[in-house]
């Protein structure tokens, strides 16, 4: 007859990678009053399935159960006079033949740790390599975890270290049990529930009596495993992605932001010579752009299968590669391709924005001379979901500048570079003044464009726009000064003073991100009637229906 005092207890499951605060944590959920632990009761099963050597090998398998199905239905998860059992495991220790209910039953978490932190301290008793540190295991037991309905939160040893109460109290609300502040500290010393490893691995745990501070600065790496921790950190990453509360130096105290259109969040995008996942999509510190801005770009817009004006951007593109002397540019039809892949790994065939990159490529060492760029370009192809950024119905509110446009004799704007600071600090003077954009001028005080895109103006019926010498000669803007002839107005090409602006009949802007949008106020001068004007309509309609007439379409896979 069962004993009356044994009942059925909660286990909750702590899964790690080895020399990741493992053992502190579980010393810290043995003071609770209401949990037993139990050190790694997996170990025996792990030594006697995969033949791994230990220095205390015979000693574990004469004396742990060695039963993989044993250690689950009658020491994990059999009788206990606790509420909660908490077990200690290294994920590499999920060997293959253990009961399903191992991960079915139960709660889980997964505590991580930097690699870069673990390998400096590993190979005090067994030589690190990718099978022992069990990282890859550590990411296959989240994602079961997650298939099973059970998504197990995520800790990271940093943040035990760097504020233990707060990262232990989050643990406990994620595992819906209460927070004791025994969890805190404990005596130093060896302890009863220590497995038979611990005289080898627990020396400097023993010493301790609480979750110590992190090292100021991090010990000299052993540069010997640096091809282990370029393998192992993807898989850390991975897993940080999910953590509850991110420990960095540099961490920021804002809430992570919605996104302007949440669709976005998951989208596949182009970098170097790889579709890879958002938060992948980085490119190298020694890049140019990274350096010093040394890159190129253009914005494309997709209407119904279809990339408007492709061919006048990639002409443009490639007329900025070789005003700044880049070489090894891959080939338009290389770019093509980059772009048609990404699209359709996507699935964007409408309403979708691409944001095209090219960049002088890596540096050998860090530097300004493009000498050092030995590696070819960085080609990016970023898509989004983005309907135009503007309100084209309603039209928009520009400030003027104070912030010039660079002229020619400092940085040809024929140069479509990415090093925007000029455009950025006009921009920063159109948010301060809660507008949509800012005008900037000319060196001489005549209107040149917004920091975003080209502007135009109606008078009398006759339609005016600034010369491109201090501008971007944007492809949007060509696009309507020939559907201003086509449509039998009358264009004008010329110096422009704010005051024409001020007191025009109609202005707008243009751009492949904002298409064309009105303008019914700048400076606090109401333009026009203060509403869209009818030349504005016009050609807005007959934009329209260019972008649903014209474009490259974008090839797909034949249906089968």
């Amino acid at each position: 007859m069962a004993d009356p005092k044994q009942e059925a207890i909660e286990v909750i499951h702590s899964w790690s990678a080895p020399r990741s605060l493992s053992t502190s944590l579980m010393y810290s959920f043995s003071q609770r009053d209401d949990t037993e632990v139990l050190d790694e009761p997996l170990y025996g099963t792990f030594l006697r399935v995969t033949g791994v050597e230990r220095p205390y090998r015979e000693d574990v398998l004469s004396k742990m159960e060695c039963d993989g199905n044993k250690v689950v239905d009658n020491i994990i998860y059999g009788p206990g006079k606790n509420r909660y059992r908490y077990c200690k495991h290294i994920a590499k220790q999920r060997v293959p033949g253990l009961p399903n209910d191992l991960l079915q039953k139960g709660k889980h978490f997964i505590l991580i740790q930097n690699p870069l932190n673990i390998l400096s301290s590993f190979e005090k008793v067994v030589p690190p390599s990718f099978l022992e540190l069990g990282l890859v295991d550590l990411v296959s037991i989240y994602s079961e975890l997650c298939a099973l309905g059970k998504p197990p939160p995520v800790i990271d040893a940093a943040d035990l270290q760097q504020n233990p109460e707060d990262t232990l109290r989050g643990l406990c609300k994620d595992l819906d049990i209460p927070f004791h502040d025994a969890m805190l500290r404990w005596e130093a010393g060896p302890k009863p529930i220590d497995g038979l490893w611990a005289p080898w691995w627990y020396k400097s745990v023993h010493n301790s009596t609480h979750f110590a501070s992190p090292r100021k600065y991090p010990r000299p790496f052993p540069f010997s495993f640096y091809d282990l921790l370029e393998q192992s950190l993807p898989f850390y990453n991975l897993l940080k992605h999910n953590v509850r509360q991110t420990s960095s130096l540099l961490r920021s105290p804002l809430p992570v932001p919605d996104l302007p259109v949440p669709e976005n969040a998951k989208l596949l995008a182009w970098v170097g010579d790889e579709i890879v996942p958002r938060e992948s999509a980085k490119v190298s510190v020694f890049d140019s752009v990274v350096q010093g801005g040394d890159a190129v770009w253009e914005g494309l817009r997709i209407y119904n299968r279809k990339i408007f004006k492709l061919e006048e951007h990639l002409d443009r593109m490639f007329d900025s590669a070789k005003a700044l002397a880049f070489i090894n540019v891959p080939t338009r039809d290389q770019i093509k391709e980059a772009i048609f892949r990404t699209l359709n790994a996507n699935g964007m065939f409408d309403n979708t924005h691409i944001r095209l990159t090219l960049t002088r490529g890596k540096k050998v060492t860090s530097g300004m001379s493009p000498a050092f760029n030995q590696y070819g370009c960085t080609l990016i192809v970023l898509p989004e979901w983005k309907p135009p950024v503007y309100d084209n119905e309603s039209g928009i509110k520009l400030v003027t500048a104070t912030t010039r446009r660079n002229s020619p004799n400092n940085l040809d704007s024929k140069i479509h570079h990415n090093n925007l600071l000029n455009n950025i600090l006009a921009k920063i003077e159109g948010n301060n003044a809660n507008a949509d954009d800012a005008i900037m001028l000319d060196k001489d005080g005549y209107v040149s464009e917004t920091n975003a895109t080209n502007i135009f103006l109606v008078k009398k019926g006759r339609v005016l726009t600034p010369h491109a010498d201090y501008c971007l000669p944007g492809i949007t803007r060509a696009t309507i000064m020939e559907l201003v002839v086509k449509e039998k107005f009358e264009l004008v090409e010329r110096r422009i003073s704010l005051s024409e602006f001020h007191s025009a009949d109609e202005v707008w802007t243009t751009g492949t991100m904002g298409e064309l949008s009105p303008v019914v106020k700048i400076d606090g001068r109401i333009i026009g009637d203060g509403k869209v004007g009818p030349v504005t309509r016009r050609l807005q309609n007959a934009y329209k229906k260019l972008t649903e007439e014209s474009g490259a379409p974008i090839p797909t896979n034949p249906e089968t």
